[in-house]
C-alpha cells in the first residue's frame, strides 16, 4: 500500500467517536491492489495524455496576427493566409475538447470504486490508494487547465475566426469542413464558452453520477470528497507528513487537490461547501493557503473566489467571505 501511514481511527472508546483524518495519502508512489486493477489500468489509459494536453494549452500561441491581417485585407492571400494559421490550432483544440470526453467518461468509474459499497470514506481513502491517487491528478489537471485556458483569450478568438470562415464559406458554396464538422464545433464552442470547462465537465459527471446511481445516497460522495480534502489539509499541517513527499512538487499538488476538493464538493452539494454543517473544512484550507508564498497562493485562492458557486449566497458565514475577500 506504499508509505500508508494508517493514522485514521475512530476515538477507541466507542465505534462511533470523532473521526481523525491524520492520513498519508501516497500521491507518489501509490500501487493498484488487484480489486483496484481493472477501473485504474482503464483510467490510467486516459490519464497518460494528460500532460501533453496540458503543453498544448499552456503553449498556445493564437493567431491574432493573421486575423487582424485577414480583416484588414479582404483579398484572397490574406484569407488563405490566416486560415492556413488557425487549422492546425482547431486541431488542437479538438485534441483537447475529445479529452474532455474521456474525462467525462471515466470519472464515473473511478466515483463508482472510491464511494459505493459498504467502506465508509476513510476507509475508502485507506484502501484505494492508487485509485485515490487518480482522482488527485484528475483535479490537478482539471485546475491546471482551466487556469491556462482563462490566460488564453486568443482559444475563443481562433475558434470564432474559424467558425465565422466555416459559414462565409458555407454562404458561397465553397465549404470544406476542416478541422472539425458543423456539430463538433457547436460542441467545442459551448465548451470553450465556459471560464472554467474542465470545471464544468468534472462537476457534472458528478453530479451525473449521482443522479445515476440512487442506491449511492449523495451524501456519501460529497462526504468522500470532504472527507479526502480533510485528510489533504492534516497531512499538508503535519511536518513529519510533509517529510515523506520524495518530490518538492508534490506539496503544491496536495494543495491544489485540497482546493479541487473543495470547489467541486461546492458544485455537487446542494447547499454548498461554504454553509455551517458542511463536511469541509473551508477555513483551515484558506488559512494554509495564505501562510504559503504568494506566487503559489494567490492562483488558489482565485480558484476558490471565482470557481466556486455558493460562496456569495447568504448562508455562507461573514469569516469565510472576509478570509476570502480579494
Amino acid at each position: 500500500m506504499g508509505k500508508l501511514l494508517s493514522l485514521l481511527a475512530r476515538d477507541d472508546s466507542t465505534c462511533c467517536g470523532p473521526q481523525r483524518y491524520e492520513v498519508f495519502l501516497d500521491f507518489e508512489n501509490a500501487a493498484p491492489t488487484d480489486t483496484e486493477r481493472e477501473v485504474y489500468e482503464e483510467v490510467q489509459r486516459v490519464l497518460r495524455d494528460s500532460e501533453s494536453i496540458l503543453q498544448e494549452i499552456q503553449c498556445y500561441k493564437g493567431a491574432g496576427r493573421e486575423i487582424r491581417e485577414a480583416i484588414a485585407n479582404p483579398a484572397e492571400e490574406w484569407q488563405q493566409k490566416a486560415w492556413n494559421a488557425v487549422s492546425p490550432l482547431v486541431v488542437k483544440l479538438r485534441k483537447c475538447y475529445e479529452f474532455s470526453l474521456e474525462l467525462e467518461r471515466v470519472v464515473p468509474r473511478l466515483l463508482g470504486q472510491l464511494c459505493s459499497g459498504n467502506l465508509s470514506p476513510t476507509q475508502h481513502l485507506e484502501t484505494q490508494q492508487a485509485l485515490v491517487k487518480q482522482l488527485a491528478e484528475i483535479l490537478e489537471f482539471v485546475l491546471k487547465f482551466d487556469e491556462y485556458k482563462m490566460k488564453t483569450p486568443a482559444i475563443q478568438n481562433d475558434f470564432s475566426y474559424y467558425r465565422r470562415t466555416v459559414m462565409r464559406q458555407k454562404m458561397i458554396g465553397m465549404h470544406d469542413e476542416g478541422a472539425v464538422n458543423s456539430e463538433l464545433a457547436n460542441r467545442m464552442s459551448l465548451f470553450y464558452a465556459h471560464a472554467t470547462p474542465m470545471l464544468k465537465v468534472l462537476s457534472e459527471a458528478t453530479s451525473q453520477f449521482v443522479t445515476n446511481n440512487e442506491d449511492i445516497p449523495i451524501e456519501q460522495t460529497t462526504e468522500t470528497l470532504g472527507t479526502m480534502a480533510k485528510v489533504c489539509l492534516r497531512m499538508l499541517e503535519n511536518p513529519k507528513l510533509v517529510g515523506q513527499f520524495e518530490r518538492e512538487e508534490t506539496q503544491l499538488l496536495v494543495l491544489r487537490v485540497m482546493v479541487g476538493l473543495v470547489i467541486l464538493y461546492d458544485h455537487v452539494h446542494p447547499v454548498g461547501a461554504f454553509a455551517r454543517g458542511a463536511h469541509m473544512d473551508v477555513k483551515g484550507c484558506v488559512r494554509l493557503l495564505q501562510a504559503q508564498p504568494p506566487i503559489r497562493a494567490e492562483p488558489l485562492l482565485n480558484a476558490l473566489r471565482y470557481t466556486t458557486k455558493h460562496l456569495n449566497e447568504e448562508n455562507t458565514p461573514r469569516n469565510i467571505k472576509s478570509l476570502l475577500a480579494a
